[in-house]
Order: C-alpha cells, then sequence, then structure tokens
C-alpha cells in the first residue's frame, strides 16, 4: 500500500463560479422569494380614512343639530346657516381630499384591465367631485325650511345650489361606477378576496339605497313629502363608507393588484 494516505491526498480547486447573485434578491430559507414592496399600503390607508372620514354624519346620533335624520339630505347638516356646517364641510373636504388620491394613486398603479380602470377612475370622480360638494354648501336647509324651498323653487337662492346639485349628482355616478366595477373586477380577475366575497352583497344594497335616494328625491321636489328622503340617503352613504372600507382591507392584504 503507499505510504500516502487517500486523506492526505491534495483537494482539488472548487471550480463552482462564485454567486453573483446580489444579496436583496437572494431567495428567503424558505425557498420563496419575498414579495416585492409596493404602494398598497398607503393606498390602503387613504383609502380608509377616506372611508372614516366619510361617515362623519354618524355624530348627528349624539349631538343635536336640529335636522330630523329621517327627512333631511345629509348635505343639509353643512349648509351655510347649520351650527355644525362647518365642522361637516370640513370633514367632507377631508374625506373628498383623502379618496381622491389614493384612488388616483392606484389609477396610476393599477394594471391596465378595464374593470380595473373603470372602476378606480369611478372613484376618483367620487373624491373630486366630494370636495367640491364641501365647497360648495347649501345656504339653507329646504326640507326644514319652508322660506328655503319656496325660494330654492323659485330659482332665489345662491348659484351654490344648483352646482351643489351637480356635484353631488357626479359623487353619486363616481361612487356606483366604482362599487360596481371593482366589485367585477375583483370577481373576474380573482383578487382581494374579502371584496369579491362580500363586495357583491354591498354593491347590491348600495344600488337599493340609491334607488330609494332618488325616488324619495323625485318625490319631494314633485311636492309629495320627503318619503323617508334622509333614512334612504343615509342608508346609501353609509354602506357606501363600508364598501370602501372592506376595499381598503383587500388592497392592503392582498396588494393592488396579483
Amino acid at each position: 500500500m503507499s505510504r500516502f494516505d487517500v486523506n492526505s491526498a491534495p483537494t482539488p480547486p472548487d471550480s463552482t463560479p462564485p454567486d453573483s447573485t446580489p444579496p436583496g434578491s437572494r431567495p428567503s430559507p424558505s425557498g420563496s422569494t419575498p414579495p416585492p414592496s409596493d404602494s398598497s399600503r398607503p393606498i390602503s390607508l387613504l383609502l380608509g380614512l377616506g372611508a372614516a372620514a366619510y361617515t362623519a354624519w354618524v355624530v348627528e346620533v349624539l349631538v343635536w343639530t336640529g335636522l330630523n335624520p329621517i327627512n333631511t339630505y345629509v348635505s343639509e347638516l353643512a349648509a351655510a346657516d347649520q351650527p355644525l356646517g362647518g365642522v361637516f364641510r370640513a370633514t367632507d373636504l377631508a374625506a373628498g381630499t383623502l379618496l381622491f388620491l389614493g384612488a388616483l394613486w392606484a389609477l396610476l398603479r393599477t394594471p391596465r384591465r378595464p374593470w380595473l380602470v373603470t372602476g378606480w377612475s369611478g372613484l376618483v370622480l367620487f373624491g373630486a367631485a366630494t370636495v367640491a360638494d364641501s365647497r360648495l354648501p347649501l345656504s339653507c336647509a329646504p326640507t326644514v325650511d319652508p322660506v328655503c324651498a319656496a325660494r330654492e323653487t323659485a330659482g332665489l337662492v345662491p348659484a351654490t345650489h344648483a352646482a351643489h346639485a351637480w356635484s353631488s349628482s357626479l359623487a353619486m355616478v363616481g361612487a356606483l361606477a366604482g362599487v360596481v366595477a371593482l366589485t367585477v373586477a375583483a370577481r373576474r380577475y380573482r383578487q382581494w378576496t374579502p371584496l369579491l366575497r362580500r363586495g357583491p352583497l354591498l354593491a347590491g344594497l348600495v344600488l337599493a339605497a340609491t334607488a330609494w335616494t332618488l325616488t324619495s328625491v323625485a318625490l319631494f321636489q314633485a311636492g309629495r313629502g320627503t318619503w323617508a328622503l334622509g333614512a334612504g340617503q343615509r342608508l346609501q352613504v353609509l354602506l357606501v363608507a363600508i364598501w370602501l372600507a372592506v376595499l381598503a382591507y383587500s388592497v392592503r392584504r392582498e396588494k393592488l393588484s396579483p
């Protein structure tokens, strides 16, 4: 036997090339690559805070406003002649700004899929129109003030009344477009599980509450009473806010896009 033991033989040089993979892109010990960071968290935060500010009117349960929530418009809380009008105009401004920024950010970052683009565009319009609403308040409350209602019918109120009607209509159109389109997107593209599960029911309730509100408004303008106009509109606004909260949670949990 040779006097050179096998264990004493020189070790051949390692021919394996050095690992040139940058440290930040190496797979995790579990074998999966960490998900890339994106803007889902700030977008979710903006949407969530906007939804919360959009429900500021619920304080009327605790604070006497002088307006009957069953028969009055939500926007009458922010009328120029109301004691807490400035507070509600400020919360409307905050809600609209937060929702506009969150939806616009999402629109710029989302994949160019039709339902996603339509939905985020609708929420951009919703946020912008809500900001306009806060800057174009009613001068008085027509559902509780007969003089105000008569002046409004005769066209003797400030132009902000007509402008407010337009901005409120645009806000409603934008909200409905966002609710329907993004709910369809969640189901069609199989993303945002919370919205996929709860969105259809919420969207259906929003549409039903909207139909109630529009019918009540038409009857009131025809001089046939309010028909619980305030209750219908408050239900509509509350359901939109709940839907926005579900959307914010979905984006935060599962990112802006798969």
